[in-house]
């Protein structure tokens, strides 16, 4: 694993006024009183800053995470696995908006399911099916002897 240093500035923990905005007005629909989703700043151990979208009380689970590492915005699901990460803040918060819609999580849905259903009749019917032909092919010679 390679590990890419950051260049650091002094302001690195503080949102920028038009940052916030940024965000905010992306995510608006995502943190509208009906939803139940809040949002909440904070640092990383290193001093970069960060933006949470909070899932709704009791819980409050992160569901998204921006971090501004030096120059550059990190977006991250709830659980830690990199998203999207880029030097422009605009096209984070489009990722940050797809990875909350609800078509893209019923989307994932089905994909999960398709594979599952997938496997399962890789894995159960197909050794049945090999096992199969192969009785029709010994089988078959015989049958036509009789006809």
């Amino acid at each position: 694993m390679s590990v890419v240093e950051f260049e650091r500035r002094q302001d690195t923990g503080v949102w920028t006024e038009k940052e916030l905005t940024t965000l905010l007005g992306a995510l608006h629909a995502a943190t509208a009183p009906v939803t139940g989703r809040t949002w909440e700043t904070g640092v990383t151990d290193n001093g970069d800053a960060q933006f949470y979208l909070l899932g709704p009380l009791p819980e409050q689970v992160c569901e998204l995470c921006v971090s501004r590492i030096g120059g550059r915005y990190v977006l991250e699901d709830g659980a830690g696995r990199l998203l999207f990460e880029h030097r422009n803040l605009d096209l984070v918060v489009l990722h940050a908006k797809a990875a909350l819609s609800p078509a893209s999580r019923v989307m994932v849905r089905a994909i999960m399911a398709w594979f599952a259903i997938r496997s399962t009749f890789q894995e159960k019917f197909e050794p049945l099916l090999v096992e199969g032909e192969e009785l029709l092919v010994q089988v078959a010679p015989q049958l036509a002897a009789l006809a």
